[in-house]
């Protein structure tokens, strides 16, 4: 079985052919600037890369830019797109309509629609996603599989904001959680490396990047994750503020002149270590910083690492304990310093850090960086979201 994975942005497009025996993605790329002069596919098949220039006026074009360089005797994979068997797609928010991988049908995709307020940055691309694959490739099964699916399992009392109840009836406003593929493969790879029933362990896995979530998995299910009703609370982030008091938000906005859509673009665009720092969103340039004695870098960086010390040590407590602390995405698998300052002075809950293990570079394998007398076991993980998509949408189809 093959099944093919999108990805879809307002103006980009990724995608994954992945060979489901295997496992391994066989082709893989990117459509960039949909709708915008100077479109670009860059395609990476057969152990190279390929960069084809050509407008792409929508979604639908790029699609079709897709399978014909997927099915192109030179650089594609398969001889026609009767090869590929599914389309698994990235949706972020399902609502509490949907807590698992669905199928795409005209019913399921009415209800789509009227998710999108929720994540009005991503849902929309997603449905431009489907739809357009669906009009190219006619008849195919096709699955949607949700960020938020994996933060399904949390109790009511973890999902809960202190709102009236019945606003929360009425308007579907509740944590929901993102990042739910990454924290489900690292997870479930964690309890494979350990050789352990994931059923029997307490993990909490950090997926740090330019957007950061940590998550509570109690038997191989989320019992509560860092990340909010949208993608802004939790840690800080990249550009993200992270959590912050609401009346404080109202405060800047008064302040600063700004309407409300101005102020959660400030709030999701303009802060985090970006806005902390003053040098840049990227842990590579703050760290470089940093060392370099710039003092607002140095703040930025403790600020990221506090704040997820401080969500370890409420999970482990949420948990009744902790068998396994992951770190996985671009900052957790690639900065050491940033793992050493959220794991520091947790010896006496049982973990400690081997330093060697910890500095050692990424070598996209999994890696247990704590020391050999620790308690709890601290691995390194390459995520895969792609993968998830995949196997979900395998199983959805097959079913």
């Amino acid at each position: 079985m093959k099944i093919l994975v999108i990805n879809a942005g307002s103006s980009s497009l990724k995608y994954q052919l992945i060979d489901m025996q295997t496992e391994e993605a066989i082709a893989k790329g990117t459509c960039e600037r949909i709708g915008i002069a100077g479109g670009k596919l860059t395609h990476k098949a057969r152990g190279e890369s390929f960069v084809f220039e050509k407008e792409m006026e929508s979604h639908t074009d790029a699609i079709a830019l897709v399978l014909e360089k997927l099915t192109d005797k030179k650089v594609g994979v398969v001889k026609s797109m009767d090869e590929i068997d599914a389309v698994g797609h990235r949706v972020v928010a399902s609502g509490e309509e949907f807590t698992k991988t669905t199928l795409v049908t005209d019913e399921t995709m009415k209800v789509l629609e009227t998710l999108s307020e929720l994540a009005p940055l991503h849902n929309p691309p997603a449905i431009l996603g489907i739809n357009a694959c669906r009009a190219v490739m006619k008849g195919k099964k096709m699955a949607m599989v949700f960020d938020t699916s994996f933060h399904a399992t949390m109790p009511d009392y973890a999902y809960m904001y202190g709102i009236d109840y019945d606003d929360y009836k009425q308007h579907k406003v509740r944590k929901y959680g993102f990042h739910g593929t990454s924290h489900a493969f690292v997870s479930g790879e964690a309890a494979k490396y350990l050789g352990k029933n994931p059923a029997d362990l307490r993990i909490i896995t950090c997926h740090l990047g330019n957007g950061s979530s940590i998550s509570a998995v109690k038997g191989g299910k989320c019992i509560d994750t860092s990340m909010g009703f949208t993608p802004l609370a939790g840690v800080p982030m990249g550009t993200r503020s992270g959590d912050i008091d609401c009346a404080a938000a109202e405060f800047l906005f008064r302040k600063k002149g700004l309407g409300m859509q101005e102020g959660m673009n400030y709030l999701n665009k303009k802060c985090g270590m970006l806005g902390l720092s003053g040098v840049s969103s990227d842990f590579r340039d703050l760290t470089a910083a940093c060392k370099e004695g710039n003092d607002r870098a140095r703040l930025a960086l403790d600020c990221f690492a506090y704040a997820c010390k401080k969500y370890v040590g409420a999970y482990m407590v949420a948990l009744g304990g902790l068998d396994c602390v992951v770190f996985t995405a671009g900052v957790g698998e690639n900065t050491p310093s940033v793992r050493a300052a959220v794991l520091s002075d947790m010896q006496a809950f049982g973990i400690v850090l081997d330093e060697t293990e910890n500095n050692r570079g990424n070598d996209g394998t999994i890696r247990e960086i704590s020391a050999k007398n620790s308690p709890v076991k601290v691995l390194v993980i390459p995520t895969n979201e792609e993968l998830v998509i995949a196997r979900e949408t395998a199983q959805a189809v097959g079913s």
